[in-house]
């Protein structure tokens, strides 16, 4: 994973003139569930779920346009009782970007850009194990893909797709 920079074609529509410090937080066309640890995140345009882990979530919350990456650092420290690092801001920042749960991004600092997940949580060392973000997604089946069989004369590939229970060398879902 390369942290992507403001100059990247596709970045949020965000072009190398632009400078943007205050991330802002995607609301329209989600649900949104809160958990004691954790975000789930239904996004209603692309039929995706995402849960985000406690460390995502809350830099997630606070992408309201007011705060800055340095903001939030600091506050995600001072809820962890430790010293937490801009970076793990930066790359938290990165996934909710590439899942779409971001109106507006912050252009990478150029110390950034180049470093990966990998080299970024050996530089963080202790801190990354205890507030490393994550954010995970499922593509979720539209409500038409979600149906739990097929009906009668429905193209078919095997039995258990057919309500009847039976795909007819047709290839078909029989009547029973």
């Amino acid at each position: 994973m390369k942290l992507r920079s403001a100059g990247d074609e596709g970045f949020l529509g965000v072009n190398k003139t632009t400078r943007i410090t205050k991330p802002i937080a995607r609301k329209q066309g989600l649900v949104i569930q809160e958990l004691p640890d954790e975000v789930l995140v239904y996004d209603l345009e692309r039929d995706r779920a995402h849960c985000l882990n406690e460390t995502a979530a809350f830099v997630w919350q606070r992408c309201d346009g007011r705060n800055s990456t340095a903001q939030i650092a600091l506050t995600l420290g001072n809820q962890l009782n430790c010293v937490v690092d801009e970076k793990i801001v930066w790359l938290a920042l990165d996934q909710l970007g590439r899942n779409h749960l971001l109106e507006r991004q912050p252009a990478v600092p150029q110390a950034m850009r180049a470093m990966n997940r990998r080299a970024l949580i050996r530089a963080l060392g202790f801190t990354a194990a205890v507030a490393i973000p994550l954010v995970t997604s499922i593509l979720a089946p539209t409500a038409q893909a979600a149906t739990s069989c097929l009906g009668a004369g429905a193209p078919c590939q095997i039995s258990a797709q057919c309500c009847s229970g039976v795909c007819d060398q047709t290839g078909h879902c029989a009547n029973t």
